[in-house]
């Protein structure tokens, strides 16, 4: 009986013994475990934080061509342009203002600025009394001429000279001589008036019909007014009157001096003789 419980105690220490082993053995196995979870979610958590600042880089990086993109864009377009302020556009915002010698005298000054030396311009200026007074746009181009040549009436009778007028009325264009010749019925009188510009009307045909009789009023453009003085078909020496039509404006608001073509012409006009005249006092010039 001693015996069987000394095997019997003993056994069973020894079981408890195996038994501490085993757990000893299992406990440092089992006791990494927790330890090797953190380590797992150390390296998730640093594998999401490269993961989003891979992802905010490549953002950035798409974002950079895209402002680049815009950039080119932005060169590639076409600048716009201020539009220039057209003479339309400057008359139709400022009140009409009557023409004056000092006016005339001024665009013929620059005009020839480099074209002339100093003492040639200073030949060009002409003296007050080189002009008759100007219309202050109260006046028709009958009221006009009766102001500044109150003595026609007389003028015109004892003009009788061939391929020569007494009045010169200078306009822009062929229509406004015409609209100038229908005006010109309260003042002429007995008058003879010529058209003289070259829409339709061939100049050889213009210097017969002053050859033919006499002309006491000639209207037209600077430049068939100027050809026919070169080709000798209409003279100078009985002019006693050359009006200007200044202050009228066509659709675009343009005087006869601000269309670039007429103005060229005009001043080929006055170099043709007209300032001639107006130095020796025979011709006079009014701005209507």
């Amino acid at each position: 009986m001693g015996d069987d419980l000394g095997d019997e105690w003993w056994t069973h220490e020894g079981a408890s013994e195996a038994e501490e082993e085993t757990q000893l053995e299992k406990q440092p196995t089992e006791k990494p475990n927790p330890k090797t979870k953190p380590e797992k979610r150390k390296s998730v958590t640093e594998k999401t934080v490269k993961a989003k600042k891979t992802k905010k880089n490549e953002q950035k990086e798409c974002i950079i061509p895209q402002k680049k993109e815009t950039e080119d864009e932005k060169s590639t377009k076409p600048k716009r342009k201020r539009k220039k302020k057209t003479i339309t556009d400057v008359l139709s915002s400022s009140e009409p203002k009557p023409g004056c010698p000092a006016d005339l005298q001024s665009l013929v000054t620059q005009y020839f600025s480099d074209k002339l030396s100093v003492i040639e311009q200073e030949e060009l200026k002409l003296l007050d009394s080189s002009f008759l007074s100007s219309n202050d746009l109260t006046h028709t181009l009958s009221s006009y001429l009766k102001q500044v040549c109150p003595k026609w009436s007389k003028i015109q009778k004892q003009h009788k000279e061939k391929s020569s007028v007494v009045l010169l009325i200078v306009c822009s264009s062929a229509l406004r001589t015409i609209e100038l010749i229908k005006q010109l019925t309260a003042f002429k009188g007995e008058a003879k008036a010529l058209k003289l510009f070259a829409k339709h009307i061939k100049i050889e045909e213009q210097v017969k019909l002053l050859q033919k009789g006499v002309t006491h009023i000639g209207v037209g453009t600077p430049g068939r007014i100027s050809a026919l003085i070169e080709k000798e078909g209409l003279g100078l020496q009985a002019l006693r009157y050359v009006v200007l039509d200044w202050n009228w404006r066509d659709q675009k608001l343009r005087r006869m001096l601000d269309v670039p073509e007429v103005k060229l012409d005009f001043m080929k006009l006055l170099e043709s003789g007209i300032l001639n005249g107006c130095k020796e006092d025979k011709i006079k010039i009014g701005l209507f």
